[in-house]
């Protein structure tokens, strides 16, 4: 298929995935993902908020303020209640997203490889799916921890403008996430065909609009209650089929 720099091309594949989850000889290797997802998201949630009511409470008391500053304080309380609450799930979803990616990495990639057997009929690997798990462990996981330095090391200038420019730094927030996302993904369906991470970057570089519609996708979807248990497995499913139909010529 032609290549698209179309970022609605980029959402679509994500609602084409869903389907696919529950599809023969790709169901099987959802299961781990879905749990490894559900369970972080779930611990990030529940610590996250636990302590959120106190913690603004403490940052909001207006006790030995001026009166006409606690008045402006009390007036604004709830608008600061919304925004500090939509930074701390960007950031809950941002950082347990990225740990949970690395510890489901090598079931992630049996679910790329079987979801492109499905796709394509093409067999990656002969080997049984669990020992390869076990010979690849290491060296995914490492790859992982360097992808996830990458990613933290630049999400720290984004970070800085999300809570400094108004307006602004949050849409660059956005499409930074949206762009880091599209790189998490993609890199299951890419790394078994070894194709190494700057490698990655550079083919999606080429469909930027594209790679933020999928990473925008799928990090919207990420911050919806109860949708964002399923969204790990759906946009591995997702970048393998990117793979089979935008990229999978361009590496052989």
């Amino acid at each position: 298929m032609a290549q698209s720099n179309n970022p609605i091309s980029g959402i679509s594949y994500l609602l084409k995935a869903i389907p696919m989850l529950t599809q023969k000889g790709i169901k099987s290797y959802v299961i781990i993902p879905l749990v490894i997802n559900i369970l972080f998201f779930s611990i990030g949630v529940y610590f996250g908020f636990a302590y959120f009511g106190e913690y603004m409470d403490k940052m909001l008391d207006t006790s030995g303020l001026w009166s006409w500053v606690a008045a402006i304080v009390d007036m604004i309380k709830p608008l600061l209640y919304i925004i500090f609450g939509m930074a701390l799930l960007i950031l809950i979803f941002y950082t347990f997203s990225l740990v949970a990616n690395i510890v489901a990495s090598p079931f992630n990639s049996l679910l790329a490889e079987a979801t492109e057997k499905h796709l394509t009929g093409k067999v990656l690997n002969e080997s049984d799916g669990f020992k390869q798990i076990m010979k690849d462990l290491v060296p995914t996981i490492m790859m992982e921890l360097r992808k996830l330095i990458y990613m933290v090391l630049w999400s720290i200038p984004f970070l800085i403008l999300l809570f400094v420019i108004p307006v602004v730094g949050p849409i660059i927030w956005f499409l930074f996430t949206a762009w880091m996302m599209s790189l998490q993904y993609m890199d299951y369906p890419m790394a078994n065909h070894k194709l190494k991470f700057h490698e990655q970057r550079a083919l999606q570089r080429k469909q930027r609009l594209f790679s933020l519609g999928f990473g925008g996708a799928t990090m919207g979807a990420s911050m919806i209650p109860f949708v964002n248990f399923v969204v790990m497995p759906t946009a591995v499913i997702a970048a393998t089929m990117i793979w089979v139909d935008q990229y999978s010529d361009a590496k052989s």
